[in-house]
C-alpha cells in the first residue's frame, strides 16, 4: 500500500516582534506533553544572525493555533569565543530515565571557510529548565573528521544510545566561494555524552552534485529502521530510506512521497524533516524556503493511490 505525506499548511513564522526571534522558526523538534497538546522547539534568528532556541505550544489538531510562544530562549549562544558563540539551534531532544537531553548546533563563525559546527547538550533534570551540560561541546571535528560535524538525531536504547549525524567531508570552491560537502555518519554511546565514531556512513551522496545531506530524523518501526532527511544538490528536498539494523541503510528517496508546493512559503525548497507518532498517525514537521525564514509546516502520513 502506498502512503503520501499530506500537508496541513505553515504553523508558524515569527513576525519580528522579540529581539532573540526576529526570524526564522527552522529544525522544529515535536515534544508530546499530554492529550493533543505539543511543545515544538525551533530555532530563530536575531538581527545579527545569530541561533537562538525557542518553543510554542500547539494542539495537534488544530495546529494553526499558538497556545502560547515562550518569551524567553531555551538555549542562547555561548560566550566570546566558545563552540556555540554565533548560535545555538536545537536538533533533537532524547528522553532517558525522566532527564531530558536536548542536543544543538553550536555555530563558530569563520575566516577562511563561513563557519564551523560542533554538536552541543543542554540537559533538563526531571522537567525542569535546561543546562548546559559543558561550556565546550559533546561531538567536535576530530582527527578523522577534521572539519565539523552538526545536525544529529540521537535515540536511547536499553543497551546502547544511536546517533546519526551531518559529517563534512570538506569544502571546495565553487563560483568563487568555499562550498561545504557533508553526509549522515553514526555513532554508539553507553551515556548519550561520550560517543564512539568509527567512520560509518549512514547516507551517502548520491552523485556529486549532491553536497547538503542533514538533519536525519529515525524511527525504528517493527519491520525496520526508516530515516527522513534533507538533501541538497540545486535545492533542497526530503530524502527517505530504510534499514534493517540503523547501521546499513538504502536510499529510497522516489518513496518519500512529499516535495514543494507549487506556490506559497515552501514553493522553492523543503527540508529539515522531524517524524513522530501520535494517536495511531505519523505527522511530519518541516521547513520550507529560506532554511526556515518561512517557518515550519506539518504534513500527517495517509494512504494514496
Amino acid at each position: 500500500m502506498k502512503h503520501c505525506w499530506r500537508k496541513l499548511g505553515q504553523v508558524y513564522c515569527p513576525p519580528g516582534h522579540k529581539e532573540w526571534m526576529h526570524s526564522h522558526a527552522a529544525v522544529p523538534i515535536a515534544e508530546h506533553v499530554r492529550g493533543n497538546l505539543f511543545k515544538i522547539y525551533f530555532s530563530s534568528r536575531n538581527k545579527n544572525n545569530q541561533s537562538f532556541t525557542g518553543y510554542l505550544f500547539i494542539d495537534i489538531t488544530r495546529p494553526q493555533e499558538i497556545l502560547e510562544l515562550s518569551d524567553n530562549p531555551v538555549i542562547s549562544p555561548g560566550a566570546l569565543g566558545e563552540f556555540d558563540d554565533s548560535g545555538a539551534m536545537a536538533t533533537w531532544l532524547a528522553h532517558h530515565n525522566g532527564r531530558r537531553f536536548l542536543y544543538y548546533i553550536g555555530w563558530n563563525l569563520g575566516v577562511t571557510v563561513p563557519f564551523r559546527n560542533s554538536i552541543g547538550l543542554s540537559i533538563s533534570e526531571h522537567g525542569g529548565e535546561f543546562k548546559r551540560y559543558a561550556p565546550g561541546p559533546v561531538v567536535d571535528r576530530s582527527m578523522t573528521e577534521p572539519h565539523f560535524v552538526a545536525s544529529c538525531c540521537v535515540l536511547p536504547d536499553q543497551d546502547k544510545w544511536r546517533m546519526w549525524y551531518l559529517s563534512c567531508t570538506g569544502w571546495r570552491v565553487r563560483n568563487g566561494k568555499p562550498e561545504h560537502r557533508y553526509h549522515i555518519k553514526y555513532a554508539e554511546s553507553i551515556d548519550g555524552v561520550a560517543w564512539r565514531r568509527e567512520g560509518v556512513v549512514a547516507i551517502d551522496y548520491s552523485d556529486d552534485l549532491e553536497y547538503a545531506i542533514s538533519r536525519p530524523s529515525v524511527i525504528r518501526d517493527k519491520d525496520c529502521w526508516r530515516m527522513w532527511f534533507s538533501h541538497r544538490g540545486s535545492a533542497y528536498r526530503i530524502g527517505y530510506a530504510e534499514s534493517l539494523d540503523g547501521i546499513h541503510w538504502i536510499r529510497l528517496d522516489a518513496e518519500c512521497q512529499i516535495d514543494v508546493s507549487e506556490s506559497g512559503w515552501d514553493s522553492e525548497m523543503i527540508e529539515y524533516p522531524f517524524v513522530f507518532d501520535h494517536d495511531g498517525a505519523r505527522y511530519m514537521l518541516y521547513n520550507g524556503n529560506g532554511y526556515g525564514e518561512t517557518g515550519f509546516g506539518l504534513a500527517i502520513l495517509e494512504c494514496c493511490s
